[in-house]
C-alpha cells in the first residue's frame, strides 16, 4: 500500500494538529441531477470531509466513479492545507469513516502523520448533509406538471419527427388563437432552419416578438444580446442533448439533427422581463402550451406543401384539441392556426435594412470578402449528372435555386463546398439573405512576390457581393474540363453545398449529405470586370 511522498508528509506535519474529529465519506450523486451540475450523467460521486467538532465542510469534490481511492486522499490533503472558508489549515487528531476499505487505505496512506483512522457504521454530520441534499432534491418543482408531462413530451417528440424547421424559417410566424382563459393569440416562431438551435417559441404578444427582433438586429455585443433575450415575453420548447458529446469532431459544431432521437430531450419554460428564464411550467401554462403546439402540429401535417413555398400565402385552419379531463374544466379547446405573410415580409425587410451598411454611399469600391466559405472546407470541381439534379430539385429538404437550365451533355459542371452541417447552413443563410447566387467566376490573380499566377474562384450574389471561393493553379486540368463543360451547358454551372466533411463521405459527399444546389451562370472575367487581382501584403 502506497503512503504519501516524504516531502508531502513533511509539509503536512508542519501544519498545526488540532484535537478535532473529522468525518469523511464518498457517495453517489445519481439522485441529485437537478441540483448538482457535476451529476448530470447520473454516475458522479461526491467526496466530502467534515469537521465534526466545528460542524462545517472543510473540502468537497465531485469525481467520476472510476476514480480510485487516491481521490479521497487528494480531497483530504486539500481539507488540511486549503480548506473551505472559514476553516483554517489544520491536521485532525482523528478521522472517522464508514467504509472499511477506505479505512484501511487511509491507514496506509497517512501512516506517518500521527492521525488515528477509525471506523463507525454511521456518520451523524455527513448523514445530516445527505438528508439535506435529499430534501432539496425532493422539494424541487417538476419542470412539467405530472398530469401534462407525458402529453408534452409526446408532443415535443412529434414536432421533432415532423421537422418543421425544414420548411419554415424563423420569420414565418404563425398566429395561434387559443380560446382559453386570458390567452387569446400566441405567435409561434420556428427555430432550426439555419442554426443549431431547434424549437418553438410561443410569444404572448406581437409587440414582444417585434421588439426582440429589432433589438437583436440593432445590437452587436453579447451583453446587449443577452439583455434583448431577457426582454422577451414567451413560452418556449427547446431541444438539447441528453448527455455531453465528448467526440472532438463536434466540439462547438454539434448539430442535434446528427444525433439519434434517444440522445435528445425537450425543455419547456418561460421568459419574461420580470422573471427572466424560468425552466418550468405550471398547470395552466402547460395546458395552453400543449394546446397551441398540438394545433401547430396538425397545421404542419395538413399544410406542409403550402408552407414549403418560397412565399407562403395567407392560409388558416380551425382545430379542436382534446385536453386531460382530470386537469381541466373542459374536454377540448378550440384553436385557430394561421400564417402571417405581411408580418413575414415586415421581418424580412427589418433584417435586410440591418444588413445594409450605414456608411458613405458615394464612391463604390470593389470588395471581395472571404467570410462565406469556412476554413478547412473542401472545394472540388465536378460534373453532376442530370438525373441527380432532377432528384435534388424534387427534394423539398434541399435548398434549390433554379434558373430553368435545359439539360445538355452528360451533366452540369459544379463547384462543391463540403463542410460541417452547421457551417453549411450558415452558407445557405448568407446566400438566401443575398437574394441568391448570380454567378461563379474564375478570375486571374497573381503573386507579385513569387511571380505565381492563379485562377481565383469568386462567387457573386444577386446583391452584387463578391466572395472568395478557392485558389487554383492556372494550369489545373480539372478547371479546364470544368470550363469545357460550361460551354456545353451554354454557360450554366452549379454550386453544391454539402455536409459530411468529418465523416466517411469526406471528399465524396453522398446524396444524403447534399444540403443545397444552386443553378447559376459561369461568368466571364470581363463580365465580372475586376481585372487581374494582385496579392498584397496585409
Amino acid at each position: 500500500m502506497n503512503a504519501l511522498h516524504p516531502t508531502t508528509e513533511r509539509r503536512l506535519k508542519k501544519i498545526q494538529q488540532i484535537p478535532h474529529v473529522w468525518e469523511g465519506d464518498r457517495f453517489k450523486l445519481s439522485g441529485f441531477e437537478p441540483n448538482l451540475e457535476q451529476a448530470k450523467s447520473g454516475n458522479g460521486e461526491c467526496i466530502i470531509w467534515v469537521d465534526g467538532s466545528e460542524g462545517f465542510v472543510r473540502a468537497m469534490d465531485m469525481v467520476p466513479p472510476e476514480m480510485g481511492l487516491e481521490a479521497i486522499v487528494r480531497t483530504l490533503v486539500r481539507a488540511m492545507e486549503n480548506p473551505n472558508s472559514p476553516a483554517k489549515p489544520a491536521r485532525p487528531q482523528k478521522i472517522v469513516v464508514q467504509d472499511r476499505e477506505i479505512q484501511f487505505f487511509l491507514r496506509g496512506a497517512l501512516q506517518n502523520l500521527g492521525i488515528t483512522i477509525d471506523y463507525a457504521p454511521n456518520l451523524p454530520l455527513i448523514d445530516e448533509l445527505f438528508r439535506g441534499f435529499e430534501e432539496m432534491n425532493n422539494s424541487q418543482s417538476p419542470s412539467i406538471p405530472p398530469s401534462y408531462e407525458k402529453l408534452l413530451v409526446e408532443t415535443a417528440n412529434q414536432i421533432w419527427k415532423l421537422e418543421p424547421w425544414n420548411f419554415m424559417a424563423d420569420y414565418d410566424i404563425l398566429a395561434i388563437e387559443v380560446d382559453w382563459g386570458e390567452v387569446r393569440t400566441l405567435y409561434a416562431c420556428i427555430l432550426g432552419m439555419l442554426s443549431r438551435e431547434y424549437g418553438v417559441i410561443l410569444y404572448r404578444s406581437l409587440e414582444s416578438l417585434k421588439r426582440f427582433r429589432a433589438a437583436v438586429l440593432g445590437e452587436d455585443s453579447m451583453r446587449a444580446m443577452e439583455k434583448a433575450f431577457l426582454t422577451q415575453d414567451c413560452w418556449f420548447l427547446n431541444f438539447e442533448p441528453t448527455e455531453d458529446i465528448e467526440d472532438e469532431v463536434y466540439e462547438d459544431e454539434l448539430d442535434l439533427a446528427d444525433l439519434p432521437p434517444s440522445k435528445i430531450r425537450p425543455i419547456f419554460g418561460s421568459v419574461h422581463p420580470f422573471e427572466g428564464i424560468r425552466p418550468f411550467l405550471d398547470e395552466e401554462e402547460a395546458l395552453v402550451v400543449y394546446v397551441a403546439l398540438q394545433g401547430a402540429i396538425r397545421f404542419f401535417r395538413h399544410k406542409e406543401p403550402e408552407l414549403s413555398q418560397e412565399q407562403v400565402k395567407a392560409i388558416n385552419e380551425n382545430y379542436r384539441i382534446s385536453v386531460p379531463s382530470e386537469s381541466a374544466t373542459v374536454e377540448s379547446v378550440s384553436v385557430k392556426v394561421a400564417t402571417m405573410p405581411e408580418l413575414t415580409t415586415e421581418l424580412m425587410e427589418m433584417s435586410e435594412q440591418a444588413e445594409q451598411s450605414p456608411g458613405d454611399k458615394g464612391e463604390i469600391t470593389v470588395q471581395i470578402r472571404d467570410d462565406l466559405v469556412p476554413k478547412n472546407a473542401l472545394i472540388t470541381l465536378d460534373l453532376m449528372p442530370w438525373e441527380m439534379i432532377q432528384q435534388l430539385a424534387e427534394n423539398r429538404k434541399i435548398y434549390y435555386q433554379s434558373l430553368g437550365v435545359n439539360p445538355a451533355g452528360e451533366g452540369m459542371p459544379v463547384v462543391v463546398i463540403q463542410t460541417t452541417r452547421p457551417k453549411a447552413k450558415a452558407i445557405i443563410k448568407k446566400l438566401q439573405g443575398a437574394s441568391g447566387l448570380k454567378g461563379i467566376c474564375f478570375n486571374p490573380g497573381e503573386d507579385t512576390f513569387s511571380d505565381m499566377t492563379y485562377d481565383l474562384g469568386i462567387l457573386q450574389t444577386n446583391k452584387g457581393e463578391l466572395y472568395m471561393l478557392t485558389e487554383l493553379d492556372q494550369h489545373h486540368k480539372t478547371l479546364k474540363k470544368w470550363h469545357q463543360g460550361c460551354k456545353i451547358t451554354n454557360g450554366y454551372c452549379g454550386l453544391v453545398i454539402a455536409m459530411g466533411i468529418t465523416g466517411a463521405s469526406r471528399g465524396n459527399p453522398k446524396p444524403r449529405d447534399l444540403m443545397a444546389f444552386l443553378e447559376t451562370k459561369a461568368m466571364d472575367t470581363k463580365e465580372l470586370g475586376i481585372g487581374v487581382l494582385q496579392l498584397m501584403p496585409d
